[in-house]
């Protein structure tokens, strides 16, 4: 049937839409980039989700996917990083835009081959990552200094990808049938409002997604105080050792 495809079509439609956006970002249209990653966190979002509602998911899309995913959220944004303000950096801020998408496809691959529960995700997603990233990038006129500030964050975030700190996992949530056909809409309309309102929209989409790194963050530290007020962490780290 037709609409087993659906899913891979909208995987490629996100590596379409990665692809492009770096082509802008290589030739310094930061802003239509960073729109074009927010569109494909929105097609990153449903296709899983119409896989498993289609019965279609398969060991070809879950490869797939993270490759759209390298390029969309991890390439893409470095990229947008660069051209805003790593290129004036030197061979540190080549290095840094180097270690964005390689802590990316580290995550990617260990949550490929993750066999512990899928109610939460370990490390911060490439997705969320590269979301942040790349509207991060639109803060640099607000932001000072910003070639200190931007860098770090920037550093901050691919420390995150590949740490064990635990977030949740909105993808298993299920949406009606209706979302196949909302969502593309809803891209759209997002890219609109980026469009001509980018002084709102970019608070609107970076300030939810860098809370939700910093949920995850504050929850590892609240668990770790909580364990271990007294020294008694250390009892129980050894204890796991053996």
């Amino acid at each position: 049937m037709w609409t087993k495809a659906i899913p891979s079509l909208l995987t490629i439609s996100n590596l379409i839409i990665g692809v492009v956006s770096l082509l802008l970002a290589s030739r310094g249209f930061a802003s239509d980039a960073a729109l074009l990653v927010v569109i494909g966190m929105a097609l990153d979002g449903l296709d899983g989700r119409a896989a498993r509602y289609f019965k279609a998911e398969s060991e070809f899309g879950k490869e797939l996917d993270s490759l759209s995913d390298i390029i969309t959220f991890g390439v893409a944004p470095s990229v947008i990083m660069y051209n805003v303000v790593l290129q004036y950096e030197g061979w540190v801020g080549m290095a840094v835009a180097v270690l964005f998408p390689l802590a990316g496809a580290l995550r990617l691959a260990r949550f490929n081959i993750q066999k512990t529960s899928t109610k939460y995700f370990i490390g911060l997603p490439i997705t969320a990552a590269g979301g942040i990233l790349a509207t991060m990038a639109l803060y640099r006129n607000l932001l000072s200094p910003a070639a200190v500030i931007l860098p770090v964050g920037m550093l901050i975030l691919s420390v995150l990808m590949v740490s064990q700190v635990r977030y949740p996992n909105f993808k298993k949530i299920a949406f009606p049938r209706s979302a196949i056909v909302v969502v593309p809409i809803l891209a759209v309309l997002v890219y609109i409002v980026f469009r001509f309102e980018q002084d709102s929209a970019r608070r609107l989409i970076f300030v939810p997604l860098a809370l939700y790194a910093l949920y995850g963050m504050g929850r590892a530290v609240r668990k770790k105080a909580r364990r271990n007020p007294d020294g008694e962490s250390q009892k129980v780290f050894k204890s796991s050792i053996k």
